[in-house]
């Protein structure tokens, strides 16, 4: 019998897994396919007996990874013999010049001496030898990390960041490298977070593929000030069991000791955590909760982590609530690391926020939906009203120049919501066009500066006098209709806007539609039999 939250919901508990592929459409009464679910289905024309799905690997279409099966695993089979990690391979010229390109990539700000990359990079010759030296006779000393205080997501307080010098992040990237070949191999495929080859979109894939076989409840761990809490001496000892160089540890125990000088300058010691911003830090988180992941399987659970954000899928309420009481004891008991209690539940994957995503599970269908989380349409909303501020002093063309810029990278983690997701993003193009008219408006000034630009546009001045109604402000001008049609949506294109709804769409259904195309015109043509 279902439980009144699932008859809240009008939620039909499965009594067995959901199917991962599709009942033929002649034992569904011939239901119609939405636009992507038809894209997908033409790909099919692509398959092969290497790759059952289609081999569409080489067509970069921004498709979302469909199934664990496209998750990229560690190479345990296949691993190449590596040499041992030592100090030299660390002080190595070439490891130190790769690591120094990292570090300028990066774009990072000064360290308490106050160089720049491009200080550093004036004097690169002598400044790696010199770095190479001190590193082999042991007289390299880590300078100070300087604190900075950014707020965190929700403004709900404040996250520290470290900022090494760039010397010392040049060898921590050094470090990094020599000994992420040794581990990465060895961490669970369901790590995802500051990897070679994955990252959100292959950590949301394999999330959803579990919530498609029936396990309808997540199990969100929040752990707290993870990266301020990781016990160094538990740390340094489970890298002694691999690094057998004990001038290695000891060049990765003094970045982890360099002390902190704080915003108001005073120097603080370290004796716990990992400065969360430098480049050895993601790959040492790695190594700590790599132990937690191991427990996870071993106990036969299915989960996806990411950095310190760890989700387990399971069948029921009860069953997470179980699982929650005991992953934390040994969380806390184990790893000596902090659950949040406040922020760590056991909830419906629609209710949680998880890499900026939610999951949703159709009332009509068995489909999961891939759906923007609450607190992501919050933080674009606030994004679009800082773009677009009401005392614009600048063109309109400026405007959405920088609207553009963060449309196009907030897409690049977006694209990969399903197409009912996507649906949120036609209400936030909406939204932009109607601040941008306000904007607009407001730079026309008068009433018949504003009558004969809209005349301009197609629109009737007696029907553009109607929105100059009496005592309107320009944002209740934005939205009249005379207003909309004028400025309308082909208009504002033409200006350069992108839209969000259409760069989806072109991104997973006209894009694969032109490939599939291509592909039957480049096939030979059978002869017809007379």
């Amino acid at each position: 019998m279902a439980t009144g939250r699932e008859k809240w919901d009008r939620r039909i508990v499965p009594k067995s897994p959901r199917k991962l592929a599709s009942t033929a459409p002649g034992e569904q009464g011939g239901k119609a396919a939405t636009v992507s679910q038809s894209a997908e289905q033409l790909y099919l024309l692509f398959e092969t007996a290497d790759s059952p799905k289609g081999d569409v690997s080489a067509l970069d279409v921004g498709q979302p990874t469909p199934n664990a099966a496209a998750v990229p695993k560690s190479e345990n089979l296949e691993r190449t013999v590596l040499p041992p990690m030592a100090l030299e391979e660390v002080a190595a010229i070439d490891n130190l010049r790769k690591a120094f390109g990292q570090v300028r990539r990066n774009h990072g700000a000064p360290g308490p001496d106050g160089q720049t990359v491009e200080d550093v990079e004036r004097r690169l010759h002598k400044v790696l030898p010199s770095v190479r030296r001190a590193l082999l006779d042991g007289t390299y000393q880590p300078g100070l990390i300087r604190r900075v205080w950014i707020p965190k997501p929700g403004g709900k307080g404040q996250r520290g960041l470290g900022i090494p010098d760039v010397i010392d992040r040049i060898v921590s990237q050094a470090v990094a490298q020599i000994l992420t070949p040794h581990y990465d191999p060895k961490f669970h495929p369901s790590s995802h977070g500051f990897r070679p080859g994955r990252g959100c979109h292959t950590a949301i894939a394999e999330a959803k593929t579990y919530v498609e076989e029936g396990r309808d409840w997540v199990v969100d761990l929040d752990l707290s000030n993870f990266f301020d809490g990781v016990n160094h001496q538990r740390l340094l000892a489970r890298l002694g069991q691999d690094i057998k160089d004990a001038r290695l540890l000891r060049l990765i125990r003094l970045l982890l000791k360099a002390k902190v000088v704080l915003p108001d300058g005073v120097v603080v010691s370290t004796e716990e955590g990992t400065p969360q911003g430098g480049p050895l830090s993601p790959l040492l988180s790695n190594i700590v909760l790599d132990e937690l992941d191991w427990e996870l399987a071993r106990r036969g659970h299915r989960f996806v982590r990411y950095a310190d954000d760890s989700n387990i899928y399971v069948y029921s309420e009860r069953s997470g609530q179980r699982v929650k009481e005991s992953i934390t004891r040994f969380i806390e008991k184990r790893l000596r690391l902090q659950v949040n209690q406040d922020k760590s539940a056991v909830a419906y994957p629609g209710d949680r926020h998880f890499l900026g995503f939610r999951l949703c599970c159709s009332t009509q269908t068995d489909a999961v939906e891939i759906h923007l989380s609450k607190r992501s349409r919050t933080r674009i909303n606030e994004r679009i009203i800082q773009l677009t501020p009401r005392l614009w002093g600048q063109s309109v063309a400026d405007c959405i120049k920088g609207i553009n810029e963060y449309i196009v990278g907030w897409l690049s983690h977006f694209h990969v919501c399903t197409e009912k997701g996507a649906e949120e993003f036609r209400p936030l193009d909406a939204h932009i066009r109607r601040r941008l008219r306000a904007i607009q408006l407001r730079q026309w000034k008068t009433g018949p500066t504003i009558i004969n630009r809209l005349k301009k546009l197609g629109i009737r001045p007696e029907t553009a006098r109607r929105s100059l109604g009496r005592n309107k402000s320009w944002w209740a001008m934005s939205g009249c209709l005379q207003v909309s049609l004028g400025l309308r949506p082909a208009y504002l294109a033409k200006q350069g806007l992108v839209s969000l709804w259409d760069k989806w769409y072109a991104r997973h259904v006209e894009q694969p539609l032109v490939l599939v195309q291509q592909w039957l015109q480049a096939q030979p043509q059978t002869p017809q039999s007379s």
